[in-house]
């Protein structure tokens, strides 16, 4: 199995790679996991390389199972305002709302591109770890993609079985980062310093 994954954070990171190089549905007979870091939602630009810097830190430190290539993770260059112009008329949009749908279109359209054009047999995401969003909307967007592009989606809900508070645990672990927001600044708390 080739498999792409698209990476949100290091720390929805953790535990997703645990469980998917642990599956032996999935990597059984070994293969490639290759990270694909494509985030244009996230502002301001330091917090976008403070989250990939991490995530490759994360990275480089695991030792993967036996028969698994684990790659570096591959960032687009970032354009945030490709988000802007995907979210456009929708910033007043609660957290969860319409604005995210577009946003989880953006980057895994773009994730389904890249699986097809690099040869994956399939492409998965992390976003499902996060507490706060839906693995269905999610899930229903990767399909949508994997449909567009001809390529595979491994549909999973990686917050189930403990899955969110895994990651928590193995963040701090490995004493990772954990950003107090999704990434776009529509999600910024009112207090966090941009500048």
């Amino acid at each position: 199995m080739k498999l792409l994954l698209h990476a949100c954070c290091a720390p929805c990171s953790t535990v997703v790679l645990e469980r998917l190089t642990a599956d032996r549905n999935v990597f059984g007979g070994g293969g490639e996991l290759a990270l694909f870091y494509c985030n244009p939602n996230i502002f301001p630009q330091g917090e976008y390389y403070k989250r990939l810097g991490e995530l490759r830190r994360f990275v480089s430190g695991l030792t993967p199972p036996d028969g698994v290539r684990l790659t570096e993770p591959v960032a687009p260059e970032y354009s945030h305002a490709e988000f802007l112009q995907a979210v456009s008329g929708l910033e007043n949009e609660p957290e969860g709302g319409a604005r995210c749908i577009k946003c989880f279109e953006l980057r895994l359209r773009k994730t389904a591109q890249a699986a097809r054009d690099g040869g994956f047999d399939a492409f998965a995401t992390t976003l499902t770890v996060g507490s706060r969003k839906r693995s269905a909307d999610i899930n229903a967007v990767g399909e949508a993609a994997a449909q567009e592009y001809g390529v595979r989606y491994l549909a999973e809900d990686f917050k189930k079985r403990g899955g969110f508070q895994r990651s928590v645990e193995l963040s701090r672990e490995h004493s990772l980062y954990r950003q107090g927001y999704c990434g776009c600044e529509f999600a910024l708390p009112p207090s966090r310093d941009t500048t």
